[in-house]
């Protein structure tokens, strides 16, 4: 390798040699501190955490549509039944445990009466969680 100096004005060219020694220096010193440092990040803490316990999830109840046509005709799980038929599957539902959600979905035109009866019969077999299922009200487009 070749040094020069400030007043060395023969060679007129730049130096064409990379000086990697900079380079080593940094290298060795990055590996020794890698060395030194690498058991503080094995180091481990002993802990006693505590353990949780938790009920199991609540089987999710399963959900009876109970229908009613204009004519009054009801609809088991959107199978036609009479109200006899209707009134023993209550009963066989409200056995099961969790008891099953009991959507009533009625036709606008359909008897309050019919209907009336059709909660009076849910609700003299036990089943307690009746909710009535609509139709939304579609929007109004003009404005």
């Amino acid at each position: 390798m070749s040094f020069g100096g400030f007043t060395d004005n023969q060679h007129g060219a730049p130096m064409a040699e990379i000086n990697v020694t900079p380079m080593v220096d940094v290298m060795l010193v990055l590996l020794v501190i890698f060395i030194l440092s690498a058991p503080l990040f094995t180091h481990s803490l002993q802990l006693d955490l505590p353990t949780a316990k938790s009920a199991p999830a609540p089987e999710k109840p399963q959900t009876v549509s109970i229908g009613i046509d204009a004519s009054g005709k009801l609809f088991w799980q959107d199978q036609p039944v009479s109200l006899e038929q209707l009134n023993q599957r209550m009963a066989e539902a409200a056995t099961h445990t969790p008891q099953p959600d009991v959507q009533l979905r009625a036709d606008k035109a359909t008897r309050y009466e019919v209907i009336a009866d059709v909660m009076s019969a849910a609700q003299d077999h036990g089943l307690v969680k009746l909710g009535f299922v609509t139709d939304p009200k579609p929007a109004n487009t003009k404005k």
